[in-house]
């Protein structure tokens, strides 16, 4: 396995409300094994180095998304990235021994990014891609979000102190951008919502333009129509969030 020496991450780092409130981060880059019948794993996610309770807690999270993503073998224990991406390439390693050259190669690759900061809370953006054989690989994007002042990862429900208010907001503005009248069912343009309801995703998160819904592919439509997404201004969102997380436009 090798490890890329750590870069600055000048480039993904966008501006929050105060500029001198930022953490500081450098870009972890790990690849997996370098040969022609090795998974080909890349690994590219934000590393928080000041020595706080935050950035401890931020490389923490991180680390734990990177494993849950790259465990195939359920029956041994990983307690690390590096553990992570040798278990996903011994399970490919044991997939070439019984199938041999009918095996097609195992990909994995996260990315990360911050997406927002200022001096309350710190969202990051994980991409994550896996293919382990089938017709396709399995794509997802999820949203971490922290509370600086607490140290702490918190749920995207814990940023609202209106969750239905702001949950009411979201659906007329998926209306809005998927063309489904008001006064139809949720479904009845080819949507597949549960119970024909609609429903906030399970990861949404702050952005430079706002609250970004995004409805990860089958949460709420065919694999096909891909992922689903949505952003809320901050001048729509601020009155249902707490006031602590509200940004000012």
């Amino acid at each position: 396995m090798k490890i890329l020496k750590l870069v600055p991450l000048l480039s993904i780092l966008l501006f929050g409300c105060k500029t001198d409130t930022k953490l500081t981060y450098e870009q972890r880059s790990l690849n997996g094994r370098d040969c022609s019948i090795c998974a080909d794993i890349l690994i590219k996610v934000p590393y928080a180095l000041d020595d706080l309770k935050i950035s401890r807690t931020i490389n923490s999270v991180i680390d734990e998304e990177i494993m849950y993503a790259l465990k195939f073998d359920e029956t041994h224990e990983v307690t690390s990235v590096e553990g992570a991406m040798a278990s996903f390439d011994g399970s490919y390693q044991k997939m070439l021994a019984e199938f041999g050259g009918v095996a097609e190669p195992w990909e994995a690759k996260v990315s990360g990014i911050v997406t927002f900061e200022n001096s309350d809370l710190v969202t990051i953006a994980l991409e994550n891609y896996t293919y382990t054989g089938g017709a396709h690989g399995y794509f997802y994007k999820i949203f971490l979000s922290f509370d600086r002042k607490r140290g702490l990862e918190i749920e995207p429900n814990e940023l609202f102190g209106n969750l239905d208010g702001f949950q009411q907001l979201a659906e007329s503005k998926f209306r809005e951008e998927y063309e489904v009248a008001a006064d139809v069912n949720i479904n009845a343009t080819g949507f597949m919502f549960d119970n024909d309801t609609f429903h906030l995703p399970e990861n949404f998160g702050f952005t430079a333009e706002g609250i970004e819904l995004h409805y990860n592919q089958y949460e709420a439509a065919s694999y096909a129509d891909g992922p689903l997404v949505v952003t809320i201004s901050f001048t729509e969102a601020n009155p249902f969030l707490k006031e602590s997380y509200r940004v000012k436009p």
